[in-house]
């Protein structure tokens, strides 16, 4: 199973029994699912099946669907004149003419402006045979619309793997400076400390101390492996696939947490801006999994 974005599109165009299907897919990012199909009112009778199709397929996004109808002879619908009103009708203008001083003008056009001169007869709809139709150009775009979603989505699979490799390197850059963060400390300790006293004998067990005390302020060893398995945790959620956006949104919650404490014990600048680097790719990850679904 792969994972898939939740920005996608589809379509597909069917002629199923004397009728033209079109039906577009479109969706965008969406902390749920919210689906609206708009469609003929001829078929409003198919808006939840097409609703519960799109919820089989798409647990988030928000998705629109349209849905366009056209029969191939152009109407569904015949016009029929009602011979007997329009004799009426002519039959009572000519005698007001007759009776009355009025000009004679009658006309086609005048007498199809007249009430009940045509009807329209419409022929009984299969509703169920209709549906059925509908519905299998609706799968057919549903697919289309799924395989984007899933190149889309290997896409940006790519992307948080390549990202996460470049957070591994910093925080064994962040790991290697921390140690030598240390061993400095201690030399410059030493240092001052017989600046101070003057002199060249200086008590080994004081700077041990004062540098075991350093060196457990700014140790960042449990934050560093704790990124490192958010990491792997990122890395095996990609690689099982699935609706997977919600729980990579409350990972990176994590991971982002681990780095600020790395970031607060760093006193060395160069590591403070390594953990700025780590903290850049962590939010170009955030931005991504937005778009997952």
């Amino acid at each position: 199973m792969l994972i898939k974005s939740m920005t996608g599109y589809g379509r597909a165009v069917e002629t199923v029994n004397g009728r033209e299907f079109t039906v577009e897919i479109r969706s965008v990012n969406n902390r749920y699912l919210d689906c609206t199909v708009k469609l003929p009112r001829t078929v409003s009778f198919a808006e939840e099946d097409v609703k519960q199709a799109v919820k089989a397929a798409i647990s988030r996004g928000k998705v629109d669907v349209y849905i366009t109808i056209r029969s191939e002879n152009g109407t569904d619908a015949r016009v029929i004149l009602n011979t007997g009103m329009v004799e009426g009708y002519l039959a009572a203008m000519k005698q007001m003419a007759e009776q009355y001083p009025v000009h004679n003008d009658i006309s086609v056009a005048l007498i199809s402006r007249m009430p009940e001169v045509f009807s329209v007869e419409k022929p009984e709809v299969d509703e169920q045979q209709l549906l059925s139709d509908l519905m299998s150009v609706v799968r057919k775009a549903l697919e289309g619309y799924d395989a984007m979603r899933t190149r889309e989505g290997k896409a940006l699979e790519e992307d948080l793997r390549g990202r996460g490799a470049t957070i591994e390197g910093l925080v064994s850059q962040v790991e290697q400076g921390n140690a030598q963060t240390v061993i400095d400390y201690r030399t410059r300790l030493e240092a001052k400390l017989k600046e101070v006293l003057a002199s060249t004998t200086i008590d080994e067990s004081r700077i041990l101390t004062e540098a075991a005390i350093f060196a457990d302020k700014v140790a960042v060893d449990e934050e560093t492996v704790r990124l490192r398995s958010h990491l792997q945790q990122m890395y095996a959620m990609l690689s099982g696939g699935g609706a997977v956006g919600r729980k990579l949104d409350f990972l990176l919650q994590e991971m982002n947490r681990e780095a600020n404490t790395i970031g607060s014990k760093c006193t060395d600048v160069r590591l403070a801006r390594i953990v700025v680097d780590i903290k850049a790719e962590l939010e170009k990850i955030r931005e991504q999994t937005q778009n997952i679904e």
